[in-house]
């Protein structure tokens, strides 16, 4: 039987040990809260530094780079910030911040030519009406050009046409600008006159010199007739404007492999690097044109060339510099657009530089060179080849002798020998035309012998008789 002292003495051991393990598992709660205060505390602190960075991130967003993705819209040399995290690139975030960016930019590119095409439309109806109005004011004052003869009017009445042409270039090349049509409908043209035509348009036209070697009758198409004398005046008015007073502008038009050139020299500052590649990008009317791009005020001669160059096949460099330390331009004209006129029917204007070509190779002299025909009225025609007229042997009548009125004038004297062409020279006859000419002559001989015969009973009549048998003795001997 177990005393009592024993079970309170075991009591208190069970107490013990029970009190014990409460113990313990109190401590470990109450570390294990600690270490959750602890990490509660951590990502509480690190919530912290997420929300500040990403805050800091947004309105960095705001404040750089979403100005500078808008700049770089409309100027696209203009570098966008990168986020202000480096780390972030990459991560969901830094993909959504850069989508923001693209769709920004997409919107803002939009927007800018939705306005700017509203813009143009409305700059395309009022250029119409300066036009129209501009195209009415020359009207008149040709009319008075033509009505009056006074000098010092008509000098007057000149400069006030010439400032009219000058003020109606700039509003055609403001609609040129806007898509508009040129405005004028033209027929086949010298490509002389039509640089000709554009340097009247310009303010300082003397200080131009043209140097025409193209060939006689080189011509433009209708439809490229007016686009080109656009170019050359907007060419030409750079060079005008961008170079001394003092100095020339020099053109020189050339044919080329593909077509024809023409070449604007000028003696001005020339461009750096960065113009003159914006230059050729504009001249050469890839990309699309806004009036945004061409600055306050807007400079709108290089934006029509490149509208006319894209729209008319047409060609246009600036890339280069001239040999007097300026700008050199050239407009190449494919061959598709050439066409020819006949010189001779359609002659250049008076005021155009004449050609340095000749139209051909020159015709071989005649054998009377050294007098005229009145002198020799019936020297000898020696036959020669086809010339460039596509006149044949024997002045283009098939070989045959011509026969022509007799005077009585002394017999002429015979030519030299020397200055005969060499046999060797003279294309061979046939037989069948040479027996042709001899029997045409002697037919034309026998008819004048029997005209002649009713008045050979005078003394004059039979003189002028036997002249005129003598001739044709020593033609059909000839």
């Amino acid at each position: 039987m177990i005393e009592l002292p024993d079970l309170v003495a075991g009591g208190l051991a069970a107490g013990t040990l029970s009190a014990l393990a409460l113990g313990g598992g109190l401590l470990r709660l109450r570390r294990q809260q600690t270490r959750q205060r602890a990490e509660i505390s951590a990502l509480r602190t690190q919530l912290d530094g997420s929300l500040r960075a990403f805050t800091a991130e947004v309105e960095h967003l705001a404040a750089r780079r979403v100005p500078a993705a808008a700049q770089r819209v409309a100027h696209p040399h203009l570098a966008v910030p990168g986020p202000l995290q480096p780390l972030t690139v990459g991560t969901p975030l830094g993909i959504a911040l850069e989508n923001v960016l693209l769709a920004l930019q997409a919107e803002v590119a939009s927007q800018r030519t939705r306005v700017d095409a509203a813009a143009q439309a409305g700059m395309r109806g009022a250029t119409r009406e300066i036009q129209a109005a501009l195209y009415r004011l020359q009207d008149a004052l040709r009319r008075l050009q033509q009505r009056y003869d006074d000098p010092e009017l008509a000098q007057t009445l000149f400069q006030l046409d010439h400032e009219n042409e000058q003020s109606l270039r700039r509003a055609q090349v403001a609609a040129v600008v806007c898509g508009a049509w040129v405005g004028l409908a033209r027929e086949e043209s010298h490509l002389v006159d039509a640089v000709t035509g554009g340097q009247a348009r310009l303010a300082g036209y003397q200080r131009v010199k043209v140097h025409n070697h193209l060939e006689p009758g080189t011509a433009l198409v209708s439809h490229a007739v007016e686009p080109v004398a656009i170019i050359v005046a907007e060419l030409l008015d750079n060079a005008l404007r961008h170079s001394a007073p003092d100095t020339d502008v020099v053109v020189s038009l050339e044919h080329v492999h593909h077509g024809v050139c023409v070449t604007v020299d000028d003696a001005g500052l020339g461009m750096t690097r960065d113009e003159r590649d914006r230059a050729q990008r504009l001249v050469a009317g890839d990309a699309p044109i806004l009036l945004t791009d061409l600055g306050d005020p807007p400079r709108m001669g290089l934006a029509a060339i490149g509208r006319l160059t894209r729209q008319f096949d047409l060609g246009v460099d600036v890339s280069s510099a001239s040999p007097y330390g300026g700008v050199r331009a050239v407009l190449r004209v494919d061959s598709h657009l050439l066409s020819r006129l006949d010189p001779a029917d359609r002659p250049p204007a008076p005021s155009a530089p004449r050609t340095t070509r000749r139209s051909g190779p020159a015709a071989p002299a005649p054998t009377h060179a050294y007098g005229t025909q009145d002198a020799v009225p019936d020297a000898p025609r020696h036959h020669t080849p086809t010339d460039e007229n596509g006149n044949g042997e024997g002045d283009g009548n098939d070989g045959l002798p011509q026969r022509r009125r007799r005077r009585t004038r002394p017999a002429p004297a015979a030519v030299p020998e020397a200055s005969a062409p060499p046999a060797s020279s003279r294309p061979a006859r046939r037989p069948e035309e040479a027996a042709a000419a001899l029997g045409a002559l002697q037919s034309g001989t026998a008819a004048a012998r029997s005209e002649a015969a009713p008045a050979a009973d005078t003394p004059t009549a039979a003189a002028a008789h036997d002249t005129d048998h003598t001739h044709d003795e020593g033609g059909a001997a000839r």
